[in-house]
């Protein structure tokens, strides 16, 4: 990479000197083709996905009202301190314009409305610096109205002419693990993309290859590293070395298969070039699988267990997008976190490198324990290939009990007491109970016990190998399988009347009421559904569905089973109770410890850095 020497940071400018914030973006194969997302027409108008360009007809409208392509002029100003910005437009044809800021209370402003005559090769652009100070909470976006037959729509811009306050060497860091087709075509896309992008000499990608075998050559912009399979806690943090390395001042961990809009990455890198405080950090939103369209998490919290922020908002929807807009102006909570399926920061930042958790929890225990300012930009989001709820497993189980419990005696912000700390196993036992998943029972007791061993286990069992022969040697039920005979379905019972739910809690679905094997209901749910309670109240036997692949298992309630798995809780419950202090003590001295380049350059064999 190379370095900035002049006095002023470097930054693109185009020939007007003018340098572009946001760009466009478009609907793109094999990421998001719901058009409403990114740009709303209406009347005769026709969209071309290959030309990146809408062809509208005598009052037809095109609107950028879109979360992917609205301005976010509150956290520009605030974060990034911005005093000057522009529109450019580019297309052809006589139209109207208007360009709006949105306030969430108060009456919005029409900061241009103007008739204008667009020239191919003569972009226009106009000033909206004036709108910048009117509130800490606001959003900018434009219409255009055709005034005659034959417009088109070419491309638009948020530009500056301010200097940033830096210029950010910025090193992407993807761990993959056994993935070669996902990981090939993330390399392909990132060799595609930068050649054409003003930033190819800022930006780097390094690929950690934990299963040694995604077949990556490096080469000027793709730099290869095979590595001992740690996890994504051992990847990441492999990453987060060679970026100190290479002399990066921002690291970008990302999914290996990489579901964004490449644009994404410069906005990344334009946000961190004129981010007023170095710790600024950026991290991207996630969308449900099944619903694009759908917000499955833009940022969290943690507090005894992981709260997705904006769960559920629709992107289609105008009121819900602002709203969300305007929530995350303001400064996130001290307990919030971002996901390291897009997660950019500062490395000379990085007070505590990834705890070796192997997976599940890493990400959250890295945005707690450095003193990042995280914030979420609009239109940087990864569109995830299957739902949190389809990838629930015993191992999941196991290693989300961990670091759930982990970061509760590591974290200051996050002390509890013993009794505190304790509800955590006592819910994710409690759930799995109720659901007949005695096997995952058998796991969260081992994740408990594994726990109380202190972090000395984690860094001696970094690879997870001996921990994931014992898990899958637990899992015999709890599998999907082609064909699970059970016999048919039965309701007996309509648990709908919050009494009736709360009677099948009261004796754990059944386990305290004798034979209740015998006449409880029988249920099938998808795999979607699993860890949702509603459902499976009354039931005694119940089937998991892969609406997918077809594959199914099934549980049925056995007394025998619930109190053997009890009966090791209710022990590990009490060593964890009169233990408390020691534990806590332990952990928090091991944390410090081993979330260091010292111990992960020891565990991978790396030469230590001058």
């Amino acid at each position: 990479m190379t370095n900035a020497t002049t006095e002023t940071p470097w930054v693109p400018r185009d020939p007007d000197g003018f340098v572009t914030l946001q760009g466009m973006v478009r609907t793109e194969q094999g990421i998001c083709t719901e058009r409403d997302l990114y740009l709303r027409i209406e009347g005769l108008a026709a969209y071309s996905e290959a030309a990146g360009q809408v062809s509208l007809g005598e009052g037809a409208r095109l609107i950028a009202n879109t979360w992917f392509n609205l301005f976010n002029l509150g956290k520009w100003r605030s974060l990034c301190g911005l005093e000057d910005l522009h529109l450019r437009l580019e297309g052809r044809g006589r139209m109207e314009l208007k360009v709006f800021a949105a306030f969430p209370d108060r009456s919005w402003e029409c900061a241009v409305n103007e008739e204008i005559v667009l020239e191919p090769g003569r972009p226009l652009r106009f000033e909206l610096s004036h709108v910048l100070g009117i509130s800490d909470r606001a959003v900018a976006y434009f219409e255009l109205r055709a005034l005659e037959d034959g417009c088109l729509f070419l491309d638009a811009a948020w530009q500056t002419r301010q200097a940033p306050q830096r210029s950010p060497e910025l090193m992407l860091s993807i761990t993959t693990f056994r993935r070669e087709e996902a990981v090939q075509a993330t390399v392909r896309r990132f060799e595609t993309f930068l050649p054409g992008s003003s930033l190819r000499d800022r930006i780097h990608l390094t690929v950690v290859d934990n299963g040694q075998s995604a077949g990556i050559e490096s080469s000027a912009h793709v730099t290869a590293i095979p590595n001992e399979n740690l996890g994504g806690s051992g990847g990441f943090a492999r990453g987060l070395l060679a970026a100190q390395d290479r002399g990066a001042s921002h690291c970008l961990f990302m999914d290996d298969d990489a579901a964004i809009h490449m644009e994404s990455l410069e906005r990344t890198w334009m946000f961190l070039a004129y981010a007023t405080d170095p710790a600024t950090a950026v991290c991207g939103a996630m969308t449900m699988a099944s619903a694009r369209f759908s917000m499955w998490e833009n940022g969290a919290v943690f507090d005894h267990n992981c709260k997705p922020q904006f769960l559920g908002t629709d992107l289609r929807n105008v009121d819900q997008v602002l709203a969300m807009e305007y929530e995350t102006t303001r400064k996130p909570p001290a307990n919030f976190y971002g996901g390291w399926w897009y997660f950019a920061f500062p490395v000379d930042q990085v007070v505590h490198e990834p705890f070796p958790f192997f997976v599940r929890g890493d990400d959250i225990s890295f945005s707690l324990a450095n003193p990042f300012r995280i914030a979420r930009l609009n239109g940087v989001v990864c569109f995830q290939d299957a739902d949190f709820s389809d990838k629930e497993t015993l191992q999941t189980l196991y290693l989300d009990l961990r670091s759930h419990l982990v970061h509760h005696l590591t974290q200051p912000g996050l002390a509890l007491s013993a009794r505190g700390a304790l509800r955590i196993p006592a819910w994710f036992f409690a759930r799995s109970l109720v659901q007949c998943h005695y096997e995952t029972l058998a796991a969260l007791n081992l994740a408990f016990e594994d726990v109380m061993k202190g972090p000395e286990f984690f860094a001696e069992n970094a690879d997870m190998a001996e921990r994931r022969a014992t898990i899958g040697a637990l899992r015999h039920d709890e599998t999907l399988r082609d064909d699970t005979p059970h016999a048919p379905d039965r309701i007996r019972f309509h648990i709908r009347r919050r009494w009736a739910a709360l009677a099948m809690l009261a004796t754990l679905n059944g386990h305290l009421i004798p034979f209740y094997r015998l006449f409880g209901n029988r249920v099938t749910l998808t795999t979607s559904q699993r860890g949702q309670l509603a459902p499976i109240w009354g039931a005694a036997q119940i089937t998991w569905r892969d609406e997918k692949t077809g594959k199914s298992f099934t549980m049925v309630h056995s007394k025998r089973r619930a109190w053997k798995e009890t009966k090791r809780f209710l022990k590990n419950a009490r060593v964890f109770l009169r233990d408390y202090d020691k534990i806590r003590g332990e952990w928090r001295a091991g944390y410090d410890r081993l979330a260091t380049e010292t111990f992960w350059r020891k565990r991978l064999k790396l030469d230590t850095r001058d």
